[in-house]
């Protein structure tokens, strides 16, 4: 049962095989949400200071019966923090409105702030800084664990020349027909354990008849199959739903893609169209 199963990250600290995503779920929804995810047995949930349901989360773990010790909990740094000082206050404050004592896993959402993701600035000593703040937090015991997110190889070795504390994951684009290899291999040759956010593609890999053939093959839905591909490249990915029976659905994942579907599904022309979500910076858009 995918639920029960582990990775555990380069400090030893454990973390849950499969998330639960809650982009676009509202603070007030995301309560019930979180609560109907723990029943199912879901103990990983992903959220973020850009959501604006960290308040949500934190009241939904609460009630959800489920020790505090059990819960993975994971929140992201907003993309536009790039200084130190904003960094440490941003941390704490993510800390007061989820309303815990600490936080499992804090990541940098993004290397550039949103407005500036397509631009050429990296952005390195924002970066650095904000790194700086996340593992001063990591050694008063405020964060478990801590990571990055849409960080490209530039990106990752200007954080890795200069830390104290390595990265532990990094939280990518990554799913059927859009598997960045190389990025991919890069992290792991580090230590660093790839998180894949949009394993589904936003909903897009359900209108591919390609994929759709394979997953009839497993007698699966194409979440499933999305879901598994991911876990097989030893992935973690992070799929967003409010809906019960989707949640159920995608842990429902235990069964196995052979090598030459592996592949096949590796190889697949990307999807250039991710429908309503295109507009934002990571699948292409770009945020005025």
């Amino acid at each position: 049962m995918i639920l029960e199963e582990k990775y555990t990250l380069s400090n030893g600290v454990e973390i849950p095989k499969l998330g639960l995503g809650t982009w676009f779920i509202n603070d007030t929804d995301i309560v019930q949400a979180v609560k109907d995810a723990a029943k199912i047995g879901y103990r990983h949930v992903d959220t973020a200071q850009a959501y604006q349901n960290e308040r949500g989360v934190g009241e939904g773990i609460s009630a959800s019966g489920v020790k505090r010790e059990d819960m993975f909990v994971t929140t992201k740094l907003a993309a536009e923090v790039k200084s130190y000082k904003e960094a440490v206050a941003s941390i704490d404050n993510s800390l007061k409105i989820l309303g815990l004592d600490y936080i499992d896993l804090m990541i940098i959402h993004s290397p550039k702030p949103w407005t500036e993701f397509h631009k050429d600035d990296p952005f390195f000593e924002g970066n650095r800084e904000a790194w700086r703040a996340l593992e001063e937090a990591y050694q008063a015991g405020k964060l478990r664990a801590i990571g990055l997110s849409n960080f490209e190889k530039a990106d990752l070795d200007n954080i890795l020349a200069s830390c104290t504390v390595k990265p532990m994951v990094n939280q990518i684009l990554a799913h059927i027909s859009n598997t960045p290899k190389e990025m991919i291999q890069y992290a792991q040759d580090n230590g660093i354990l790839v998180e894949a956010y949009s394993p589904v593609a936003h909903g897009e890999l359900m209108k591919n008849q390609e994929v759709l053939n394979i997953a009839e093959k497993y007698g699966v839905t194409a979440p499933q199959l999305g879901i598994r591909y991911v876990l097989q490249l030893g992935l973690l990915p992070l799929p967003k739903t409010a809906n019960p029976a989707h949640m159920k659905n995608n842990a429902d994942v235990d069964f196995v893609i052979s090598d030459e579907d592996m592949e096949f599904l590796k190889n697949m022309e990307p999807i250039e169209d991710y429908g309503d979500a295109s507009m934002f910076p990571v699948y292409g858009g770009k945020l005025e």
